[in-house]
């Protein structure tokens, strides 16, 4: 039997680098070399104990790679050799919740994410792409895999945060958070049209991006008031729009009370334990307001879009990818993006060898 490498989870901060069995295709199912990859903050909850998979999962759900095999009755649409990007979530398209519109929760809660979750995943060689006909999205050739790696999850999870949130042509919008999602929100708000775009983070290269981002202005929480900051901002009223990109309760509570009436809190963050939602900062319940959750869009056509908007020179990702790492280097990967050290934003993991970093640039920050 052929094998590969990759990284498995033993347990709760137990990562190995294991040879075990390459996958083939079954009908309806492609195999793709893996070329780019990298970690997301839920591989970090999952490492850590704190979302629960089985043991012996390969983790990893960002990948990017070049089509090995192809199960029966995909080559009419797609060839070995050809480059793809394949989303976080790869729904049927068939089920009850795919044709309602909502395929992240393909099959039901959650559903659609499927890589590293319930399925071996792309920290490795090779990866199993399910419902191939679905999910694979080629890559146009003029883009390397460094300006596409964000698409599968990050891009188009930040993006949707704008997108349930329902920004519209001048509105004022607040994200909480300028990590790699909270920054991909706030480009969201500016193709949507927003008008005031604050990002809200305590570092300031992180402010600095959200800037380069569409960010009109930004806010350090650790030095301002940022509910009174952003009610100067908009006439006493409140945002109308607040995405919370971080996953604690401190940002939602922040967030819900920056939030004016009728307006709508679109939340993106990983929670756990419990959530809370004080009975003064929404107004007792009565002010007409919406608290919207998202999971990552995925689907080939999700994915088409987002290379669209990468080929025309309307996004560039390039600046979120910080470090560089073969996959043989995924503990010090790991470990550095876990704890955020040395500026990192978002680490590469590429299997056929380290692509040099992109530079990153001069902090300047922003004030509102």
């Amino acid at each position: 039997m052929e094998k590969m490498k990759a990284v498995v989870f033993r347990g709760a901060n137990d990562l190995r680098i294991e040879e075990v069995a390459r996958p083939r295709p079954g009908a309806g199912e492609a195999v793709i070399r893996i070329t780019a990859t990298t970690i997301c903050g839920t591989d970090v909850h999952i490492v850590k104990g704190e979302y629960p998979v089985e043991k012996g999962l390969i983790l990893g759900h960002e990948p990017v790679g070049i089509i090995d095999e192809l199960g029966e009755g995909l080559e009419d649409e797609y060839r070995v050799g050809q480059r793809v990007i394949v989303g976080a979530i790869t729904p049927c398209g068939q089920c009850f919740y795919c044709l309602n519109g909502v395929r992240s929760q393909c099959g039901g809660a959650l559903g659609g994410w499927k890589f590293g979750n319930t399925i071996n995943g792309a920290w490795a060689e090779y990866l199993l792409v399910p419902h191939a006909r679905a999910n694979l999205a080629p890559i146009p050739d003029a883009l390397s895999d460094q300006q596409v790696l964000m698409l599968p999850d990050i891009a188009s999870t930040g993006i949707s945060g704008a997108e349930s949130g329902d920004v519209r042509t001048g509105d004022s919008v607040a994200i909480f958070a300028q990590g790699p999602i909270g920054l991909c929100a706030t480009l969201g708000a500016r193709l949507r049209g927003a008008a005031i775009i604050v990002g809200i983070d305590p570092v300031e290269r992180r402010r600095a991006i959200a800037r380069d981002f569409g960010a009109s202005c930004t806010i350090d929480p650790a030095r301002e008031d940022v509910v009174k900051r952003l009610k100067s901002l908009t006439g006493g009223r409140g945002v109308d729009v607040a995405i919370e990109a971080l996953g604690r309760q401190e940002t939602f509570e922040t967030a819900l009370r920056s939030l004016r009436p009728g307006g709508v809190l679109s939340s993106l963050g990983v929670y756990s334990g419990k959530l809370i939602a004080p009975y003064e900062a929404i107004y007792a319940g009565l002010a007409d307001q919406r608290i919207v959750t998202t999971l990552c869009p995925g689907g080939k056509e999700r994915m088409r879009r987002l290379l669209s908007l990468v080929a025309t020179g309307r996004i560039d990702l390039t600046p979120l990818v910080t470090h560089s790492f073969s996959l043989d280097g995924i503990k010090d990967a790991y470990e550095l993006f876990s704890r955020q050290g040395d500026g990192v934003l978002k680490v590469g993991l590429f299997p056929g060898g380290i692509v040099d970093k992109v530079p990153q640039r001069e902090a300047v920050d922003a004030v509102c």
